[in-house]
């Protein structure tokens, strides 16, 4: 028996070039597991559809005779087709407004959805991911977007020459060009209106890991949240500080005879408040890598940022990688994208202007910073992904669902299965 999967081509955006299995991977697949690959033309994929054809697939509009099919973003209403299975990051699993029309015609049409999300092993972490270049691409875009931001107040730095990630021919090109930055600032410093430079990572994750793969290419020390105030008193002017904030970093118990507990915070989050904002006025750029729901405090409230505000405020540069619009940076009010990577966020007026110009607080809240770097994501992500594609194009989906023989850590992560949304996802009802 033959089967076949199908991938969609990107659409979201010019810059989405990324794809969810290489051709590397469309070889293996048939050569070992007998599965056919049928792919949508596409004038822009990382991977041009020669590469497909040579290893064997079929270039194809009509990709629906497959098993499942394979996609990166969301997917537009008109393209599903009754019954099949889709793959793909769906942004429904906290009731995305945007994409609830999106889960409805997948219901109607008694569609499965397998969210990338949601595979995850049986510690929780995620073993299909984008994460670390999301990371990378994000810390190689703050690190051009905080050079132009004081560049523009007038201070010249040796960081105001780093590119945004997609003016660099790949990634080896990007660290070569930021470890030759780091050399300049040990040679000559940096300027002393800047200094101590402070970056602060909130979350520990792949995303936060590949974000500081990238500012480790610099001079940096690593110092704890404890030592904020005391660096501020004896630092180097050809250091960059790294900070690391874990949960028991951002939050206390309400009840103050209480102590911090992480597992009591995730189950019971209203009994913490938000102490996270001790830090604030001593960070110069805050990258934010944490998952973040309502239940959660937020990180920066638009309320403190205007009460705190001032022209000569240290935080310059805001990078919400997870991008929650009005979330854990509350005053994200919009995603960006690589063609308009950041905005400025005035806290007086309360509103934003594109660019890293004017007063107020730069953000970047690109949502698919990977594809900034379509083929070392792509390539990575592939290789995640390709343990699990036999078993979900060859699985058995006329079966009832908890027949369903797929590895546990997809069945896991089956949203809606023919149509109805499965009974760990079964909240969602409430958003639609």
């Amino acid at each position: 028996m033959s089967f076949k999967l199908g991938i969609r081509r990107e659409d979201k955006n010019k810059w989405e070039k990324r794809v969810p299995i290489t051709p590397e991977h469309v070889k293996e697949l048939k050569e070992k597991h007998n599965i056919d690959t049928l792919i949508q033309p596409s004038q822009i994929r990382a991977f041009t559809d020669k590469e497909y054809q040579q290893v064997g697939a079929t270039v194809v509009e009509d990709v629906s005779s497959s098993n499942a099919v394979f996609a990166i973003k969301e997917i537009p209403n008109n393209f599903f087709s009754q019954g099949k299975t889709y793959l793909f990051f769906s942004h429904t699993i906290k009731g995305q407004k945007k994409n609830m029309p999106m889960l409805k015609k997948m219901i109607e049409l008694g569609c499965t959805l397998i969210d990338y999300e949601k595979i995850i092993d049986n510690q929780g972490r995620r073993l299909v991911f984008f994460g670390r270049y999301a990371g990378i691409v994000g810390m190689i875009d703050i690190l051009w977007a905080f050079g132009q931001r004081v560049k523009w107040r007038g201070i010249d730095t040796s960081l105001s020459q780093i590119k945004q990630t997609i003016n660099y021919k790949n990634l080896d090109e990007a660290k070569e060009h930021i470890e030759s930055i780091g050399n300049k600032i040990r040679e000559k410093g940096i300027p002393d209106f800047l200094t101590p430079i402070v970056v602060g990572f909130v979350g520990y994750g792949n995303v936060s890991k590949g974000a500081q793969e990238i500012l480790d290419l610099l001079p940096v020390d690593e110092i704890r949240p404890k030592q904020l105030e005391a660096i501020h008193e004896n630092f180097s002017d050809k250091i960059i500080y790294k900070v690391v904030f874990k949960e028991e970093d951002l939050v206390e118990p309400i009840h103050t005879e209480k102590s911090f507990n992480l597992q009591d915070y995730y189950n019971n989050p209203h009994l913490y408040h938000s102490v996270f904002q001790q830090y604030i006025h001593r960070l110069s750029i805050l990258m934010n890598c944490i998952y973040w729901s309502e239940k959660y405090p937020r990180l920066i409230t638009k309320y403190f940022l205007e009460k705190n505000y001032t022209r000569q405020m240290k935080l310059q540069v805001v990078g919400d990688i997870s991008v929650d619009i009005n979330g854990a940076i509350e005053f994200t009010e919009k995603t960006t994208t690589p063609g308009n990577p950041v905005f400025v966020y005035n806290p007086i007026r309360r509103d934003i202007v594109d660019g890293y110009n004017g007063s107020g607080v730069v953000v970047m809240a690109i949502d698919n910073l990977p594809c900034e770097l379509p083929f070392e994501s792509s390539k990575a992500f592939s290789d995640s992904l390709i343990r699990f594609i036999p078993p979900i194009v060859k699985a058995d989906y006329s079966t009832d669902f908890k027949n369903l023989a797929l590895p546990s850590e997809i069945k896991k992560a089956v949203i809606l299965y023919k149509g109805k949304l499965t009974p760990e996802y079964e909240y969602i009802n409430s958003f639609l």
